[in-house]
């Protein structure tokens, strides 16, 4: 290892893959982390950064939180015993917590959106959000909002 190249450390955080869109699409609320029940081949795939959320979400049932549509690619060298990319994997939850998101989603009309998956201590997690879906004059609004930030700042660099 040449001195350039740093291990990361045990306490760090390595984030593998954010949900650019969820800001995007959605009105964020309230963020959680839970723990990912994965298999030894989708922590490898993880751990070199080849994961997706753009379609995932948060399913709960049967008193468990499920994330689903989370792309996760087939690890290169795993052989006969890789996953597959979209399987549903468990999220690990207190049961106070997954009751209180049930009843937020049933009665609020909430949904819950995963917003980036790291690596926290050497553990696979995943943040998520109760969101409501944004409207598309809300839509129209951010995107006006950036572009007049953006206006901004080259307007500060330039003085």
């Amino acid at each position: 290892m040449s001195k350039k190249e740093k291990k990361p450390s045990a306490t760090g955080v390595k984030i593998v893959c954010e949900n650019r869109k969820a800001k995007f699409n959605y009105h964020l609320h309230e963020n959680y982390e839970a723990g990912i029940q994965l298999t030894g081949s989708e922590v490898k795939s993880l751990r070199s950064g080849k994961a997706n959320l753009t379609d995932a979400y948060v399913d709960i049932h049967n008193e468990q939180a499920y994330l689903k549509q989370a792309h996760i690619e087939p690890y290169e060298r795993g052989g006969y015993a890789n996953h597959e990319p979209k399987r549903t994997r468990k999220l690990l939850l207190h049961k106070k917590e997954i009751s209180y998101l049930m009843g937020r989603i049933q009665t609020k009309g909430q949904s819950v959106v995963p917003t980036k998956i790291y690596f926290k201590k050497g553990r696979a997690k995943v943040a998520f959000s109760l969101a409501t879906g944004k409207k598309l004059h809300d839509k129209r609004e951010t995107i006006k909002r950036r572009e007049s930030d953006r206006e901004m700042q080259r307007a500060l660099k330039k003085v």
